[in-house]
């Protein structure tokens, strides 16, 4: 009798130290795991007037939480794409001596509908949609 009291009493420590380890690293756990933070829902941003956008150049600004790059080329026509590269996710930059977007993690070359030209991206840049509107320029999400 004696022997099946031990084996009880030393289970009963058993499932309370398990309790008490579980009870001291849960918080721990939960403090370095951190909250999924719910991101704005951003349909179209204003990025400024027409004429702050010179032929030949880009901005890069915030959609949402994601970089985008707007670029006015030599012929004055409109592109957004995603600035973040799709082989490492470095930002990209608009070459105005190749009139192309370039990555220079890898090398790797976009055209101005963010297809690949060459080097190590996988696939192409997102496209966003370019809207004028009383002399304001606005991006939005295509479809």
């Amino acid at each position: 009798m004696g022997q099946t009291r031990r084996k009880f009493l030393n289970f009963l420590l058993s499932i309370t130290g398990i309790g008490a380890l579980g009870a001291i690293l849960y918080p721990v756990f939960s403090y370095l795991v951190p909250p999924k933070i719910a991101e704005a829902n951003v349909n179209s941003v204003k990025v400024g007037k027409v004429m702050h956008f010179p032929p030949d150049s880009s901005k890069i600004l915030k959609f949402g939480r994601e970089p985008v790059i707007v670029v006015r080329d030599k012929q004055g026509e409109f592109h957004a794409l995603s600035a973040v590269c799709t082989h490492l996710q470095c930002i990209v930059q608009f070459r105005t001596d190749k009139e192309s977007i370039w990555c220079a993690c890898h090398n790797g070359l976009y055209d101005l509908k963010g297809r690949n030209i060459s080097g190590p991206p996988p696939k192409p840049l997102k496209e966003f949609k370019v809207n004028i509107v009383n002399d304001e320029l606005i991006i939005s999400k295509m479809g």
